[in-house]
């Protein structure tokens, strides 16, 4: 018997039995269609992570307030201490001290209600200076950022996210006018340009930029410490130089050494290893239950061709005293169950595909399916149909033609 009519042979059992197929090939289905959206929503999380980073700016160091430790075992520092100063942020825009930084805004952050008429909405107020703008390598749909003048008086004006902007006051316009801050009645002189998500995933469209000394005032804050000092490198080239430096400054200014740092400083590269390391860990997780799927369809598969063997006794005996050898009948088995892998595994990707268009509708992620995760699926798919076929292959190759009909 050829190949081409072993594989006819296969699909007419597949087709004899559609029923029984399909009900077999489901945990393969469920199984490859799980691998394609897994890794779908790995890949298109880590380009969403690697996009939105990419609009903080290239050039931008992010110093944080507060210690802890690194994946690797190093402190870097994270957490809720106030060790920043805006005395610190003002050392760090010495260019003596500092010579490869070319601008620092540091930032008071806390959470307040904003009120326009009827809608109440909770968002990040951001008390910074003039600088923040270009420091954060952000642009302005509408309106202006409030100037030096306003800053230096504390002034109750306010620059807006597109979202913010969108929840306090729909589709129209809000710039010049008035919402309510902690009772504060503040003035808005400017919209954002919606950027997307920041690394630790609030969104950077949300939020209010007002000036420093405004954020004290509307939050009831005092003292001199900040939540974020944004530094932005005169160049990508001299980006690790601004680090070393500004790491160097705030360590001797804080009286610690670098391994044991009270703030940490991230930049654009550990950022975004940070959050691939989570999307891996997340995607190791689905996919291990996925695999666990394609076992129970793999098992599916050695299940049914035992009984396609137990079936077809005879017709093994006839062929085998027709003259047929043991590796015929069972290379005959072989690929009746990678039909079945394969069919599986075919389905599945349409399936996997499918969701992949709908599911970003319905949880607002996106999904990236690559060609070599497809590929991928549908080798493991007929792998798994070839390696769960060999016993019942090898079974019903073993069947001598006497054994084979004295059954019957």
């Amino acid at each position: 018997m050829s190949w081409w009519e072993t594989v006819r042979s296969g699909l007419a059992a597949i087709e004899a039995h559609r029923l029984r197929s399909s009900l077999t090939v489901l945990g393969i289905v469920i199984g490859i269609s799980s691998v394609i959206l897994t890794v779908g929503l790995g890949q298109g999380a880590q380009q969403e992570v690697r996009d939105r980073i990419d609009a903080l700016g290239s050039n931008l160091l992010i110093v944080s307030p507060g210690s802890s430790t690194d994946s690797s075992g190093v402190r870097g520092g994270f957490g809720s201490a106030s060790t920043l100063t805006r005395a610190d942020a003002t050392a760090i825009a010495d260019r003596d001290a500092v010579p490869d930084a070319a601008g620092v805004a540091p930032a008071i952050t806390s959470s307040v209600s904003l009120v326009n008429g009827d809608t109440n909405w909770t968002t990040s107020l951001v008390g910074t200076t003039t600088d923040w703008l270009d420091v954060r390598s952000r642009e302005l749909s509408a309106g202006r950022f409030f100037t030096s003048a306003e800053a230096v008086q504390g002034a109750t004006v306010a620059v807006i996210g597109a979202d913010t902007a969108f929840e306090l006051f729909g589709p129209q316009s809000p710039v010049g006018q008035q919402m309510s801050v902690n009772g504060t009645r503040v003035t808005v002189v400017g919209v954002l340009t919606a950027s997307g998500a920041s690394s630790s995933g609030s969104t950077e469209d949300d939020l209010a930029v007002v000036p420093a000394g405004t954020a004290s005032r509307l939050t009831g804050s005092t003292g001199d410490t900040v939540s974020t000092i944004y530094v932005e490198a005169a160049s990508a080239e001299r980006l690790s130089a601004a680090y070393q430096e500004v790491q160097a400054l705030l360590a001797t200014r804080h009286g610690v050494t670098t391994a044991d740092a009270d703030f940490s400083i991230s930049t654009q590269d550990s950022l975004v290893e940070t959050a691939n390391e989570t999307n891996r860990t997340f995607t190791v997780l689905l996919g291990g239950v996925a695999a666990i799927s394609l076992l129970v369809g793999g098992i599916g598969v050695m299940n049914i061709m035992l009984v396609s063997v137990t079936e077809r006794v005879r017709e093994i005996g006839l062929r085998k005293a027709l003259g047929a050898a043991p590796n015929v009948i069972r290379r005959q088995f072989l690929v009746e169950a990678a039909l079945l892998g394969l069919t599986g595994g075919l389905v599945g990707v349409a399936v996997g595909i499918v969701g992949a268009q709908v599911l970003p509708h319905l949880i607002d992620q996106a999904v990236a399916v690559s060609a070599l995760a497809t590929v991928a699926a549908l080798v493991t798919s007929l792998a798994l149909g070839v390696g769960f076929g060999v016993y019942p292959a090898g079974r019903a190759a073993r069947l001598t033609p006497i054994d084979a009909l004295r059954s019957e």
